[in-house]
């Protein structure tokens, strides 16, 4: 997509003013991909050189908002942690051409908060904490279950930034276990679930997104029984907050949410006995 309206493009290491019509360019896999006729510059995040992701010594995983999902993919693959089989589930989870899969960014999954973005099943699975940059140099951290507001909403301000993602290392440390539905063969999620069991304590999440407008995490100390789950993941969705679109309707992903989120919790459960 030509972005006619935009008139200049700027590096984003040489700080200038925000102002109306400003947008961050990450991977630009969204940006380019429709018209943005409100846009009149972009800053490009492409130089900054940040690294992708790197271990921090309490064991903690960064991931920069630039790292693409090709990076995330490469570097997972000699990840020793627990969870390292659920990024590159959820890599492949995108519906991505080659182009996209080189371009598209971490960050930009996150912030356009589509209700199919893999990096937010990921990172929010992943008790992921979003480090956001204020344009007065004010730091805050959120977590990304609560990032993520609705369909493409998010908590940002405006000219804020999505720095990184940082997961600690006892949810690196947890057994996971994925599940993910489309309508079509190679279309785009319709229902993702995730689960994670912390082998040292017995505490057992789930992670619904895809079926949901907004990332949901119901979290329990121990491994709960089936009607638990259930009436669990019953309370913490609303009626409006099931996604109705072409990928689905409400009763089909609330079907197979409920379907998925068993099949977690018997698997994790066979897993610890």
């Amino acid at each position: 997509m030509d972005l006619n309206t935009v008139v200049e493009v700027r590096d984003a290491r040489d700080p200038t003013p925000w102002r109306p019509g400003d947008a961050w360019l990450g991977g630009g896999t969204y940006l380019f991909s429709e018209p943005q006729p409100h846009l009149r510059r972009l800053v490009d995040l492409s130089r900054t050189g940040w690294t992708p992701a790197r271990l921090h010594g309490d064991g903690s995983l960064e991931i920069a908002a630039t790292c693409t999902i090709a990076q995330l993919s490469r570097y997972a693959k000699g990840l020793a942690a627990a969870a390292a089989p659920l990024f590159e589930q959820c890599c492949r989870a995108f519906l991505a051409s080659a182009k996209i899969w080189n371009m598209a960014t971490v960050g930009g999954n996150l912030c356009n908060a589509l209700p199919a973005g893999p990096m937010i099943s990921l990172t929010a699975a992943l008790d992921g904490d979003c480090l956001l940059l204020a344009q007065d140099g004010t730091r805050r951290r959120v977590p990304v279950a609560d990032f993520v507001t609705g369909a493409g909403r998010t908590v940002l301000a405006e000219g804020e930034l999505l720095r990184s993602v940082t997961l600690p290392a006892r949810a690196l440390a947890r057994r996971t276990a994925f599940r993910q539905a489309s309508l079509y063969g190679l279309g785009r999620s319709g229902v993702l679930v995730t689960g994670t069991a912390d082998p040292a304590t017995g505490a057992f999440a789930v992670t619904v997104t895809a079926s949901t407008v907004r990332p949901v995490r119901p979290a329990f100390p121990l491994p709960p029984d089936a009607a638990a789950l259930r009436a669990a993941i019953g309370a913490a969705v609303a009626d409006g907050e099931w996604c109705d679109d072409i990928h689905g309707l409400p009763a089909w992903r609330r079907h197979m949410t409920l379907r998925y989120a068993e099949e977690i919790r018997r698997e994790l459960g066979r897993e610890a006995a």
